[in-house]
């Protein structure tokens, strides 16, 4: 009689090879933009710290809008939570779309490791079925002493150890890929769920953008005359420097006429009057102010980066998600909003100080000119390829790296 044990392990060892061999596979899955394996876990970190930012900053955000008195601060606080929402539900998306990548190359891995396991393993199990199945009887009758057949039969009894080992290992390497499945799975489910929500934040950010655009424009006629100056200016200036430096004088112009003294009352007796010395006003510069990076990303170049031009980068050039949704770095008034040649759609925005700030690379321009505009407001939105944004941070027409001042 063959040993029961044998019998099982030999049993086992067979539908595990054929599992390996015929089981399921696996579908190559939905279309889903995979990130390369050794770039996978950078971006998962990457995204993870991402999207805790934008969580912490909509949860700010709407709690300064509760506390806002006037119309219109609550209304920049409340868009500004919505941005990050969506910058929140982005950063999600790359989550989960860098952890299904991870999951995809672990199963990938899985499968070739039983792949080079289970011809040999498919071979063992059926000569040994073939071996456990033949009576003794009829053994005793082919060529060779009866005393040939117990010592073979010594022999595969005494690899019963062996070939549980190896079934033992099997079993771990499929759980393994079924628990890479499972992850797979959980990540894609995130993934669309975090797509859906994307769209709803899209959806609820545009509808109050739209009610904000007809307020603005109710009294812009000033905004609109200057919008045209800023027009003009793009046209005139031989370059984005240039065209930084004319509004930058714009500016300083604005806060010297701010910083004069209202009219002085006409003295009844001009005789009497005395002289009044006029104080000359003169613009003051102050600290810079606190930044955030207008979208997420890996960073492509960084500030004082030699380009292919010969020159160094005066900015941040970040690598967005396509669609991704762009930010005001600080508060501030736009200065420019429209498509300039070479750079895209570019917002320019003046801050407080003599300070400037500069966002390039925009699909669209959802600010104006004269628009105010707090840290995190929104703007526009990235391309939908893999069009850069680039930032600039300028005191008084010089760069300065932005990062000294991101927190």
């Amino acid at each position: 009689m063959t040993p029961r044990p044998f019998l099982a392990s030999c049993a086992a060892l067979a539908a595990l090879g054929g599992w390996a061999l015929f089981g399921p596979q696996g579908h190559a899955g939905p279309s889903v933009l995979l990130i390369e394996p050794d770039k996978a876990q950078d971006e998962l970190a990457r995204a993870t710290r991402e999207r805790s930012a934008a969580a912490a900053r909509a949860a700010r955000f709407a709690r300064e809008a509760q506390q806002a008195s006037a119309a219109a601060e609550r209304a920049a606080r409340e868009a500004a939570a919505l941005a990050a929402q969506i910058q929140q539900a982005e950063a999600a998306i790359e989550v989960a779309r860098a952890r299904y990548s991870l999951a995809r190359a672990q199963r990938a891995e899985i499968a070739a490791r039983l792949a080079a396991k289970q011809e040999p393993t498919a071979r063992l199990a059926a000569a040994l079925q073939t071996a456990a199945r033949r009576p003794l009887a009829l053994s005793a009758l082919q060529p060779g002493s009866l005393k040939d057949v117990v010592h073979i039969r010594a022999v595969l009894a005494s690899a019963v150890p062996q070939i549980r080992a190896r079934t033992e290992g099997l079993r771990g390497e499929l759980a393994a890929r079924r628990a890479a499945e499972n992850t797979a799975a959980r990540s894609l489910a995130d993934l669309r769920d975090g797509e859906v929500d994307l769209r709803a934040r899209r959806q609820e950010l545009a509808r109050l953008e739209a009610s904000q655009r007809l307020a603005f424009r109710a009294a812009r006629a000033n905004a609109l005359r200057e919008e045209e100056r800023a027009l003009a200016l793009a046209e005139q200036a031989r370059d984005l420097d240039g065209l930084v430096d004319q509004l930058d004088r714009q500016a300083s112009l604005r806060r010297e006429l701010a910083a004069l003294p209202g009219p002085i009352l006409r003295p009844a007796d001009l005789a009497s009057a005395v002289p009044i010395e006029m104080p000359t006003a003169t613009p003051t510069t102050s600290a810079a102010p606190r930044l955030q990076l207008p979208v997420a990303g890996r960073t492509l170049a960084g500030f004082g980066t030699l380009r292919e031009s010969g020159q160094r980068n005066t900015g941040i050039t970040l690598a967005p998600v396509a669609g991704a949704q762009v930010v005001a770095p600080a508060r501030g008034r736009v200065a420019f909003a429209a498509p300039y040649r070479g750079f895209g759609r570019i917002v320019i925005i003046e801050h407080e100080g003599g300070w400037t700030s500069l966002v390039t690379g925009l699909a669209r321009v959802d600010v104006a000119v004269g628009q105010s505009v707090i840290g995190g407001s929104p703007l526009g939105v990235a391309g939908r390829g893999d069009e850069p944004v680039t930032i600039e941070l300028r005191r008084e027409g010089t760069p300065v790296n932005p990062l000294g001042f991101v927190g």
